[in-house]
């Protein structure tokens, strides 16, 4: 289990707190999906949870032994936390293959080489996420939903409790999102692991996510299961949009309410 407790967070360069006492929990072998607008703070508390930034307060404990991560050193918090970004351009043109491997860099030593069994633990991840067949070519000359999967990959093979995803189907089409997410889930079922992701649709944090942790403003404004935070009203409040929530088929749907003069 993941806690967060209580985090603030300020930037030097801002006038006020960014994260503002936000605290939840995200548990093993589910999906916990934070939902919010452009600007609501989904990328800023991420860079806090996985330490990349220093909280003003608040901490960040996992599996309940109420030691705080932020403390632990950068090897340490990359043997608990394996980060899927947004957006990712390799500085060099890597195979597949390669690009996975770097995920094994927390369990080398710093003068040494992957070993025989990093190379099969990283070519188990390619297969786990049905890329095998692109481990050789070069991952800057692959598809964008292709390229998230080998982040997936990279994620795995680090063999961390916990997976971040920032905005996991950023700039993919629909077929990939789909696909994406799927995998997502299918990991967090089948490898027990504790998947904190950040999304921009509530359909589909509805439809993949066992939790969802609504903010705005670097505030929290409701968190527990999908159905009870994403209602009309509050998306009414943090979007300052009308939708109309639709059941069908034992799945709940939001439907903007858009005018239409034809």
């Amino acid at each position: 289990m993941l806690e967060i407790k209580g985090l603030h967070f300020r930037h030097p360069a801002a006038r006020e707190d960014m994260i503002k006492g936000i605290g939840f929990e995200a548990n093993s072998a589910e999906i916990t999906a934070l939902l919010g607008p452009n600007g609501s703070g989904k990328t800023t508390l991420f860079k806090c949870i996985a330490g990349l930034w220093k909280p003003q307060r608040g901490e960040v404990c996992f599996n309940g032994d109420g030691r705080d991560i932020l403390n632990l050193s950068n090897k340490e918090r990359a043997r608990i936390f394996a980060v899927v970004p947004q957006d990712h351009t390799p500085p060099f043109s890597y195979s597949v293959l390669d690009a996975v491997l770097i995920g094994r860099i927390s369990h080398i030593g710093i003068f040494s080489s992957p070993s025989k069994k990093d190379y099969l633990k990283a070519e188990e991840a390619i297969e786990a996420v049905g890329i095998t067949h692109l481990k050789e070519r070069p991952y800057t000359q692959i598809s964008g939903g292709e390229r998230q999967l080998v982040l997936i990959a990279r994620a795995l093979v680090q063999e961390a409790p916990i997976m971040l995803l920032d905005e996991p189907t950023c700039h993919l089409d629909f077929r990939n999102q789909i696909l994406i997410l799927n995998k997502i889930r299918e990991i967090a079922r089948q490898r027990g692991k504790t998947v904190l992701m950040s999304l921009h649709d509530p359909n589909l944090t509805l439809m993949f996510s066992d939790k969802a942790v609504l903010i705005d403003r670097g505030i929290l404004v409701s968190n527990g299961k999908p159905e009870s935070v994403i209602t009309e009203n509050t998306l009414k409040r943090v979007y300052d949009i009308d939708v109309t929530v639709i059941n069908y088929n034992g799945r709940r749907l939001i439907c903007p309410r858009v005018n239409r003069d034809d």
